[in-house]
């Protein structure tokens, strides 16, 4: 098995549509939105209360799909990343949250 960690940024109604695209998957059981353990610090910025860049109620989404093999996890990552393009979303493959 293979865990495929997603940072999404984007609205609530996106990551949604994301997660229903990775559902989509064939042979992929498991997605989860999970909740980000710890805040995150931006390195970027010196203000850690100005962390959207995106504008107009973009979030951070953290999901996690659970891939019976490597080359399901390939789909996964390309699914995200094409998702999130097409949307003009944010998307990141992170190895921990």
């Amino acid at each position: 098995m293979a865990m495929v960690r997603i940072r999404f940024t984007g609205n609530r109604e996106e990551a949604d549509s994301l997660i229903n695209v990775l559902h989509g998957i064939d042979g992929i059981e498991h997605v989860e939105e999970v909740d980000d353990m710890m805040p995150a610090m931006r390195d970027d910025s010196s203000s850690s209360e100005n962390s959207d860049d995106m504008g107009g109620g973009s979030s951070t989404y953290y999901v996690e799909v659970l891939a019976p093999n490597r080359s399901h996890a390939d789909t996964v990552r390309e699914a995200a990343e094409l998702y999130a393009r097409r949307s003009g979303s944010g998307v990141e493959i992170v190895d921990e949250f």
